[in-house]
């Protein structure tokens, strides 16, 4: 496993059983620019759908 995904994988570990969808909806996003080698692009493709750009909210969370 390379350094990212250790990186991320410790995150997990540490954050990711904190209570509250805004802290999850925090791990999932700091997994993304863990993992993601173009982040803003990955969240411009996530956002995407068949009505346009915005079709779908990126939700960065609040940090626990």
């Amino acid at each position: 496993m390379n350094d990212s995904g250790k990186k991320a994988l410790e995150l997990i570990a540490r954050f990711g059983g904190v209570e509250g969808a805004h802290h999850k909806a925090w791990v999932i996003d700091q997994v993304a620019r863990i993992l993601a080698d173009d982040y803003e692009g990955f969240i411009t493709s996530v956002k995407h759908g068949e009505d346009g750009p915005d079709t779908y909210e990126w939700d960065e969370g609040i940090s626990p």
